[in-house]
């Protein structure tokens, strides 16, 4: 460590990275021997950035108190503030009188645009920016197709990933934070109200999740340590606790994606070699996901296949409503829309699976569902999400073809076989038998009298018959079919 020689503070501004540990812009500014200032803002103000919904409200609200108490125990202080980043930055280095700030970088076009500005303004004012990469394996960036351009292909792109990556060692994470003695105002975190405005929505969440990076780390010990040995040949099953659920904890920067695999390729960590790259390859979908974000900015509103605006897409109307709710008369469909109200999360077959639906189904446009998603998941993320949504609609790079029309009752027979996913989340079907719960409809009067439904009152008949939904998408897909035009690529700005 080198010894700071004019005892000005030094900033380290939190944003996508809430830990401690593996964080590089915290370990630099550590590294200059000087008093911190440990930042953090909720930028409403800022045009163009992405605000959090309900649940990610929800999970940031905790997340920053268990931030807070760890560097409390390290002998730092966590600095809150609510609104415009550039102003508030800008005020407390006026007051401090610190000279360099550091901070991870961001991906997002708004983040990116900020990011830049703000270098630019704090170099005139001869303030230091250092930003580090402490979000991607890869920075988006930095993996290119042979002509030097951005891939619009999963697997060449992982490959690629694979065959550059350096397997660095995680950054520890620290013994002491030393405070700046002056007093820096900072925000309580109650008066921001983060937390959801429905009544009674997220009463459970509590009980499910920890934020934070001690829960990350529980969760991640606990996947190591025993789920790990099935996830290959199980992962697809929603009814099997076999996945590790560290999605939330990757979104709000509680663990890192180099973390996640140092452990997953220690020689000494259990399972085997086929559960260890099935896990990394989902890994790489993130690491791909924020590859196209930084390529194509407008990821959650310009469909990528510009063929699709021309898609007649239905308006959104009680069918949506219903889908919201998991009242679609589909089992699994609502089992997961209610896994995802009542948790936050939804395990990824179902969320294609209600994609499928949504879009194919329903014929509404992918975008209300990645609003919905945006509001309800713990792990909402601008980059996961509209590119899984892009893929289900088929829109998307390395998208699944619109005419793979998800069967809702197919894939719950494939990976639901006994009911168990769908019992917890639609227990007013419980006592079907395990061939009857995927299509109560079919079930004799007698039988449904007999296991206490009334269809219709109870559970509700379906919304909509498959076969006749799916050669509607079909017949719709088929209007708009053409060779997609090449869509003009805009030149993203780099990270700053």
């Amino acid at each position: 460590m080198s010894t700071d020689t004019n005892h000005k503070p030094v900033i380290v501004w939190f944003r996508e990275d809430l830990r401690l540990s593996d964080n590089p812009a915290l370990v630099s500014a550590l590294e200059t021997g000087a008093p911190l200032i440990l930042l953090f803002v909720l930028d409403d103000e800022t045009d163009g950035l992405r605000q959090p919904g309900g649940a990610s409200r929800w999970w940031l609200f905790r997340s920053l108190k268990s931030l807070a108490q760890d560097i409390a125990a390290l002998g730092g202080r966590l600095i809150l503030r609510r609104g415009e980043s550039r102003r508030i930055v800008e005020d407390i280095l006026s007051t401090s009188g610190a000279d360099r700030i550091f901070w991870n970088r961001r991906y997002g076009e708004a983040e990116v645009a900020l990011d830049k500005a703000m270098k630019a303004d704090l170099g005139d004012q001869s303030v230091d920016v250092h930003s580090f990469n402490g979000r991607l394996i890869n920075e988006p960036w930095t993996i290119k197709t042979k002509s030097g351009g951005p891939f619009r292909v999963f697997t060449p792109f992982w490959k690629a990933c694979n065959a550059s990556a350096q397997r660095e060692q995680p950054l520890p994470s620290p013994n002491r934070l030393p405070p700046y003695s002056s007093e820096i105002a900072s925000d309580e975190i109650e008066p921001w109200d983060l937390m959801p405005s429905r009544p009674n929505w997220a009463s459970d969440f509590a009980r499910i999740w920890t934020p934070g990076e001690h829960g990350a780390r529980l969760l991640m010990d606990e996947f190591f340590s025993g789920k790990i040995a099935d996830y290959a040949d199980r992962r697809d099953e929603p009814g099997t606790d076999v996945t590790s659920r560290l999605s939330p904890h990757l979104a709000f920067g509680e663990i890192s994606p180099r973390q996640i695999r140092w452990v997953t390729e220690w020689p000494d960590t259990p399972g085997s070699e086929e559960n260890k790259r099935k896990f990394l390859t989902e890994i790489g979908w993130r690491e791909f996901a924020y590859h196209l974000l930084f390529h194509n900015p407008n990821l959650a509103t310009v469909n990528l296949q510009s063929k699709f605006d021309r898609f007649e897409w239905a308006e959104p109307d009680e069918a949506f409503d219903a889908w919201k709710r998991g009242q679609t008369g589909y089992p699994l469909v609502d089992a997961a829309m209610r896994q995802l109200w009542q948790t936050g999360w939804m395990h990824n077959r179902c969320r294609m699976v209600v994609g499928s639906f949504l879009v194919k189904h329903l014929l509404i446009n992918w975008q209300h569902g990645e609003e919905w998603f945006w509001d309800t998941l713990v792990d909402a993320d601008q980059a996961n999400n509209p590119v899984a949504w892009q893929w289900i609609a088929g829109s998307g790079a390395d998208a699944a073809p619109f005419y793979r029309v998800f069967n809702p009752i197919l894939q719950s027979r494939k990976f639901d076989p006994d009911g168990t996913y769908i019992r917890s989340f639609c227990p007013e079907l419980a006592a079907l038998n395990n061939s009857q719960i995927h299509e109560p409809w079919t079930v004799t009067p007698m039988e449904l009298k007999s296991a206490g439904i009334i269809l219709g009152k109870t559970y509700p008949h379906p919304i909509v018959d498959h076969q006749w939904a799916r050669q509607r998408a079909l017949a719709m897909f088929a209007k708009v079919k053409s060779p997609s035009c090449q869509d003009s690529a805009r030149q993203p700005k780099l990270p700053q």
